[in-house]
């Protein structure tokens, strides 16, 4: 009996790990990569694999919103005032918030739009804001941990102080202090005329602002491990600079990290939007996002609840399934973690 018989013979492989050796006429052990048995890990969770499924269609709603609402498929802005009861001060005709085949989650109370069109516009707008700030988020805080981690000294020093300034900061105090003297700046020196945009930057730059400092002492703490390993080292002998360390040999050897920190601070983003909106902070009506939609209907929570549910249901299924495929992608990119 050949060694690769007895290790087959003496232990379980997976389907997949055996093949035909056809050179040999018998059976080979197929490794597998890092990446391979993280995915395989990762579709043996249900609930992460429906969390998954669940975040695609999200993304997909948001991409096609714009694209539906170019082409006249449905229509966020229009008004419909003969749905509306004026004299119950303009609540839905219809019970359950006005559903019909035309509106299939009903119209708003007080102006007749389409629930539904905006919901999903605002799904879009609020995707958007997320993920921007999320992607600012990471990448600044994911260089200056590089930096700190690999450097150390003095570097490390001034960083580590900047990350305790910037978390000692009241950010959200920051934020509606500053809203509309940024935005007005923001319109000002970068030329941009629709106060959206503004809005919805200001936003995007104040989130990531103040969110880089926990991917930065992550980051961090994993280059202090991986300046020690013996490729840093090599690197450093054949003169290799300092960027082709930081960006070429140490980022690639961090992106499970990264790829569970986006997963677990878009959601956390959403609900800061919409959070924001609440205070009278980002974009404003008649855009939709999920914040001020959801701010909207707190007016009609007792009159109307079904309007008022329904976005809060949205938004909450949405921060949950980010939450569990966060959870799902940690679980298979550290085996040894438990959820």
């Amino acid at each position: 009996m050949s060694l690769a018989d007895s290790q087959i013979e003496g232990r379980d492989l997976p389907p997949g790990d055996i093949t035909d050796d056809s050179s040999g006429g018998g059976q080979a052990v197929a490794g597998l990569s890092p990446t391979q048995l993280a995915l395989r890990r990762f579709r043996k969770d249900r609930l992460s694999m429906i969390s998954f499924w669940i975040v695609v269609l999200y993304f997909l709603i948001a991409v096609m919103s714009p694209l539906l609402a170019k082409f006249g498929i449905f229509d966020g802005y229009g008004f419909h005032q003969n749905l509306l009861n004026v004299n119950e001060g303009g609540l839905p005709r219809h019970a359950w918030g006005g559903i019909s085949w035309s509106h299939p989650l009903g119209v708003e109370p007080g102006t007749g739009r389409d629930v539904l069109s905006r919901l999903m516009l605002g799904i879009t707008s609020s995707l958007t804001i997320a993920i921007s700030a999320t992607v600012l988020t990471i990448a600044f805080g994911a260089v200056l941990g590089i930096v700190a981690g690999y450097s150390g000294g003095w570097v490390d020093s001034v960083v580590g102080r900047v990350v305790d300034l910037t978390l000692s900061f009241p950010s959200t105090l920051v934020l509606l202090a500053l809203s509309g003297t940024a935005v007005l700046v923001i319109q000002k020196y970068l030329h941009i005329g629709n106060p959206d945009i503004a809005n919805g930057l200001y936003v995007v730059v104040v989130l990531a602002a103040f969110g880089w400092p926990p991917i930065c002492r992550v980051v961090r703490g994993q280059v202090l491990s991986l300046r020690e390993r013996e490729f840093i080292e090599a690197a450093t002998l054949i003169g290799a600079s300092r960027a082709r360390i930081y960006f070429k040999e140490i980022l690639p050897n961090l992106w499970a990290p990264l790829l569970v920190y986006f997963s677990l601070t878009m959601p956390a983003y959403i609900s800061a939007e919409a959070a924001l909106n609440y205070l009278g902070v980002g974009i404003k009506p008649p855009t939709p996002t999920m914040g001020n939609i959801l701010a909207y209907s707190i007016s009609f929570s007792v009159s109307d609840p079904f309007f008022f549910f329904v976005p809060a249901l949205t938004l909450a299924l949405i921060v949950v399934c980010f939450n569990l495929l966060g959870d799902g992608l940690r679980d298979a990119l550290d085996p040894k973690s438990t959820r």
